[in-house]
């Protein structure tokens, strides 16, 4: 009880403080970069050799997309609960516990390819799984305190902060597979050593530092106004609650699923698709490394783009983006490193300009009553279209060609395009009508 109290007069302070919400909006964003470091670095694991350990182990490529779809089926499961537990407790709960679920996954990947089970395997899998759609999530912890104008900017700190762990991670494969072998375990498992222990970290960083809960303060600060609201006019009121754009949602979570779908299928199969054409570890990790540059390094210049120019055009300029990717893709020569990475390059920067568009655009059409949960929620799919993409990209590969993977790709990313022009159109033809 004297805790619930303690808890409500904090809040009170920061509802009631405006200085106060700007520096608690900069000590969350802090937060929330220095779990991202340690987030991106155990996301790396699965990217880079997952599918080389699925081929060692069933000995085909046509089951080299397992591992990414099952830890993507475990995002989804993940991404439902951390939504649910971040909208009834808070940010920090939330993320803290997803980024562990993601640790513990990670040791379990090391002891199944220690003990050669692939039924182990696949069940840490998912379970690591939980580490990827917390690293996702948890671009929202930075924006529940920002306006409007700022909140892709916040979207893109926290991505570009990823960067640091990520791209070091693929590009320390031969590396730690010499350490892992030190003490016995296989080299591609020598990833998930660091995996487990960043996740480990990004998960505890949240769990301590998090403090007041960026997200329970902006409940707060909302409540705050729905009651003085009141107080001038029902209308008003009703009109607040109500400021929900199922269509906003519903066009914001297309553009993430279709971008998250065609990048994933694509850089599942690049290893394997460059390992038959006799490139090394080395290069694959670098190859992997760069793309996962692209995909947020750019970041922070994507947000300012996107809060500039708007979420329709940088939509739009995502979806050109990966067409390219898998127009080159296509028709890259299969041990050619230059082509490739640029083929690789322009995957991850696309599905840069989708995430961060397509997360602005659902929560300027969401309210703080259901956000985390709609958040959440869309994620789910965003996780279930990787899933698809993952699997769905070893049977392409293993029937067909890698090069008819990356037409489809491209093909998929055109469709875009009339969406977004539709969908902008149907939103200026509402805020003319609410405006009547």
């Amino acid at each position: 009880m004297a805790l619930r109290k303690r808890s409500s007069v904090d809040l009170s302070y920061y509802v009631n403080s405006a200085e106060a919400q700007r520096k608690l909006y900069k000590q969350s964003l802090f937060v929330v970069v220095m779990s991202q470091i340690f987030g991106g670095a155990g996301l790396a694991a699965g990217i880079t050799v997952g599918a080389l350990i699925a081929k060692d182990m069933l000995g085909s490529a046509g089951f080299a997309g397992v591992p990414s779809a099952l830890f993507t089926l475990g995002s989804a499961l993940a991404a439902l609960l951390v939504g649910r537990i971040s909208q009834r407790f808070g940010r920090r709960y939330g993320l803290s516990l997803g980024f562990i679920a993601g640790g513990v996954g990670a040791i379990g990947v090391i002891v199944a390819t220690t003990m050669n089970s692939i039924v182990l395997l696949f069940l840490s899998l998912f379970i690591y799984g939980a580490g990827t759609a917390t690293n996702l999530q948890a671009r929202y912890a930075g924006t529940d305190l920002a306006s409007e104008k700022q909140r892709a900017t916040a979207i893109s700190i926290a991505m570009v902060s990823t960067t640091l762990g990520a791209v070091a991670g693929p590009n320390l494969v031969t590396p730690l597979g010499e350490f892992a072998q030190i003490f016995g375990i296989p080299p591609l498992a020598g990833p998930f050593m660091l995996a487990a222990t960043a996740y480990l970290l990004a998960g505890l960083t949240f769990l301590l530092y998090l403090r007041p809960d960026p997200f329970l303060v902006a409940k707060a600060i909302a409540a705050e106004q729905e009651k003085q609201a009141a107080r001038v006019a029902n209308e008003g009121l009703k009109a607040m609650q109500n400021n929900v754009n199922r269509l906003g949602v519903v066009v914001g979570a297309i553009i993430l699923v279709l971008s998250h779908m065609i990048m994933v299928a694509i850089m599942t199969m690049t290893p394997i698709h460059m390992q038959d054409h006799g490139s090394g570890l080395s290069a694959v990790g670098m190859i992997i490394g760069m793309h996962i540059a692209a995909m947020y390094l750019p970041s922070l210049g994507t947000g300012m783009l996107v809060d500039k120019v708007g979420r329709t055009f940088m939509a739009v300029a995502s979806a050109i983006t990966l067409s390219i990717a898998g127009l080159t893709a296509a028709y890259a020569p299969g041990d050619s490193f230059v082509w490739l990475a640029i083929a690789l390059i322009l995957l991850g920067l696309g599905w840069n300009f989708g995430l961060i568009s397509g997360t602005a655009i659902i929560i300027d059409s969401t309210n703080l009553k259901t956000r985390a949960k709609t958040q959440g929620s869309v994620d789910v799919y965003v996780a279930l279209g990787g899933s698809a993409g993952s699997v769905l990209s070893g049977i392409v590969v293993a029937y067909s060609s890698y090069a008819m993977l990356g037409l489809i790709g491209m093909y998929l990313s055109i469709l875009l395009i009339p969406l977004v022009l539709w969908a902008r159109y149907k939103s200026q033809v509402r805020k003319k009508v609410l405006a009547s």
